[in-house]
């Protein structure tokens, strides 16, 4: 696929290496311009190029945001229509500046950035595992070691994507649910953020945020989708 990463940060640059190494075509761009990735694009290489944020929407048939969440109203809003965006911003309030509505739990960062980017179809992913962890900890399938990683978001068929893209690089996607229901679950604070644990350990956990929570997905006007473990096809 034809892969366009916004911001090349830690999770950015990652993914541009994984993604790179599992045969895919990526674009990289910054808040900085192109000339100052000459030296990241080299690492990765592969092919990879620098470009604008504007150019990575228009190449990609699946678009990673990569950026400090406080930072989501600067990214292009036009050309996503039918395509995947990979949302994997956090909001933290001492970085991103207090947000009621987010502090409560009316909305989540992820419906915020939704809405903001229009007709896109947006899945949270890659939020809520470390880097380092992101890089390094990739398994062959079936390895006891092998970690798993959450996502959530409405579209199955966009979801279906990501999940080949976490699964192509050594990990056990985690279906956690709609975005709103699902992208509580794991967000910064959560039993799930930041753990290495295997895909069924993380299905666990989410299954006891459910109980523990159960009006989540009644707020979003949505019905809970039990966690579990994304199928390959």
């Amino acid at each position: 696929m034809r892969i366009g990463i916004i911001g090349a940060g830690h999770i950015g640059g990652t993914l541009a290496r994984q993604f790179v190494r599992i045969g895919h075509d990526v674009v990289i761009s910054n808040s900085r311009g192109p000339e100052t990735l000459r030296e990241l694009v080299a690492e990765v290489g592969g092919g990879a190029r620098a470009v604008t944020a504007e150019e990575a929407v228009a190449f990609g048939q699946v678009v990673v945001v990569a950026i400090p969440y406080g930072r989501y109203r600067e990214l292009p809003t036009g050309g996503l229509e039918g395509k995947v965006v990979v949302d994997t911003c956090n909001y933290y309030p001492e970085r991103d500046g207090n947000d009621p509505e987010l502090d409560s739990g009316v909305v989540t960062s992820s419906e915020r950035i939704r809405d903001h980017l229009g007709d896109a179809d947006l899945v949270k992913a890659f939020n809520a595992i470390f880097w380092e962890n992101l890089r390094d900890r990739g398994r062959p399938k079936g390895d006891p070691d092998r970690l798993g990683i959450p996502l959530s978001g409405a579209d199955e068929e966009a979801k279906a994507v990501v999940a080949g893209l976490i699964r192509d690089m050594g990990f056990d996607p985690v279906d956690a649910g709609f975005l709103r229901q699902g992208g509580r679950k794991h967000q910064p604070g959560t039993k799930v953020y930041g753990v290495e644990l295997s895909a069924d350990e993380i299905a666990a956990l989410l299954r006891v945020a459910d109980r523990t929570h159960p009006d989540t997905a009644a707020r979003g006007g949505q019905t809970p989708a039990k966690p579990s473990r994304v199928p390959a096809p």
